[in-house]
């Protein structure tokens, strides 16, 4: 009995060491992302910008920067909604997986089976079958949207589910099923259909009791809430004119094309929605779909022939940079452009929601994983003590209206221009040599130019010097 728990004390003293060397420490990382949002919010002229990076079960970092409604002077936080638009179409396909599941219908049921009331025009004859599959994979060959030009401003129009249903015999499909990948909302909402007519119940309260309230997306919902617009919910504002101006862009709710764009929610809620598949990937009980389910939507069902294009069950996988696979989706709604992405391989999501057009969040998502990737593993006592405050030399510096920002990184100081499409790629890093002098640190480790810095009367730090020939003077932010 003492020998097997010698062996057991032995084994959990091996686990937590282990657990000390994988540990990370992101707070160099996360102050970078912060200091490189906030610069990218002000070049870029964006109204407001929210994130959040969640590491498996966890939130290890959300923020807010901008406004969230400029004329009101509400400023924009973590909790701020936003319309997600087409980031819905997640909820919708796990609902429609949850009635699979259920064995309420089957991925290769044909829709005119489902909807007795389906009766878009196939113009193929030699076409094959429009299914659940296809529909929720974008390969079914169906146009992109309804009849209604429901996207044209400054009112947004979107049709009912009755006026949808009117004109779908005026459309016809685009192209034979299962031949192209062709990105349809169409195709979303009419799944969002086929959620009320297979459960029988509205579609919004079929999402709110069975996967909503389930996750305790507390912040989520499959409409845009008009009665918090301009407070909680932000206001959406136009893609930059020619004269770098912003307009305020009119209220919507998206009705009848609810279940391919008309959800709000914020960038802690998807963080939860992203624990959840991580959750649900790791274990064999099921939480509101069956494990396999999960795994099955994030399994490519469909590639273009010039496999450039890659799609689950609702989900969009691609291949990141080391091979890594990844899902999630982006949406684009008047007035906002949001991403959530999810790596599959290290448990790791991203989420991105700015209430402006005409920016893609997905460049913040690839430089964000960047940065939090460059982070490497330490052990606790491996980490050297410090004895100079790296901490008085960060911040914004100037030269010719060109700016530069000075971080620690990892008992280093690190240096990268502002704006920048990633500081990830651009950063330098520089090793304390004595008093406010540094040097380069180069990529074979030998150390290359000089990087110093002067102070003021008082001792505060006021300029930057490299090489003592390019003087940058240190601006307060």
């Amino acid at each position: 009995m003492k020998k097997n728990l010698l062996i057991i004390i032995l084994f959990s003293f091996s686990i937590s060491t282990f657990a000390q060397e994988e540990s990370k420490d992101y707070s160099d990382a996360i102050k970078i992302i912060e200091a490189w949002l906030d610069a990218q919010k002000d070049y870029e002229k964006l109204p407001g910008i929210t994130a959040s990076i969640v590491s498996d079960q966890e939130l290890i970092w959300s923020g807010a920067f901008g406004m969230a409604n400029i004329e009101g002077g509400i400023k924009a936080d973590p909790k701020t909604l936003c319309s997600i638009c087409s980031i819905s179409k997640l909820f919708t396909s796990v609902a429609i997986m949850k009635l699979y599941d259920e064995g309420k219908l089957r991925l290769d049921d044909n829709i005119q089976d489902v909807l007795p009331w389906y009766n878009l025009e196939q113009q193929y004859k030699g076409s094959g079958p429009i299914t659940i599959r296809t529909l929720l994979s974008h390969s079914s060959g169906l146009p992109s949207e309804n009849t209604f030009s429901h996207w044209n401003g400054p009112i947004y129009n979107f049709p009912t589910k009755e006026e949808i249903k009117a004109e779908l015999a005026s459309q016809q499909t685009l192209y034979p099923a299962s031949t192209y990948f062709q990105y349809s909302n169409l195709a979303l909402t009419l799944l969002g259909y086929v959620v009320e007519e297979v459960s029988g119940e509205n579609f919004e309260d079929y999402i709110k009791i069975n996967i909503l309230s389930k996750l305790e997306l507390d912040n989520t919902r499959p409409t845009m809430p008009e009665s918090l617009h301009g407070t909680e919910l932000a206001i959406g504002y136009s893609p930059l004119s020619r004269e770098g101006k912003r307009k305020e862009v009119g209220f919507f709710q998206a009705n009848g094309v609810q279940a391919a764009a008309g959800f709000s929610s914020n960038v802690e809620d998807l963080g939860k929605f992203a624990s959840w598949q991580f959750r649900l990937r790791d274990t064999t009980i099921a939480e509101i779909l069956n494990p396999a389910t999960l795994k099955n939507m994030h399994n490519v069902h469909w590639t273009n022939s010039d496999w450039k294009v890659t799609w689950g069950l609702g989900f969009h996988v691609w291949k990141g940079e080391g091979g890594n696979k990844w899902v999630g989706h982006s949406g684009h709604c008047p007035g906002y452009m949001t991403s959530l992405a999810l790596n599959l391989k290290e448990k790791m999501a991203y989420t991105v929601m700015i209430n402006g057009g005409g920016v893609s969040p997905g460049k913040y998502i690839k430089g964000m994983h960047a940065i939090i990737n460059k982070v490497k593993p330490v052990k606790k006592d491996s980490v050297e003590k410090m004895e100079h405050d790296l901490v008085q030399y960060t911040g914004s510096y100037e030269i010719d209206m060109n700016e530069y920002y000075v971080a620690t990184w990892e008992g280093k100081l690190a240096l990268f221009s502002l704006p920048s499409v990633s500081p990830a790629e651009s950063m330098q890093l520089y090793k304390h040599i004595e008093g406010d002098k540094f040097q380069r640190i180069r990529e074979d480790g030998n150390l290359g130019e000089v990087l110093s810095f002067e102070r003021d009367e008082p001792g505060k730090i006021v300029l930057m010097k490299e090489q003592d020939n390019y003087i940058l003077t240190k601006v307060e932010r």
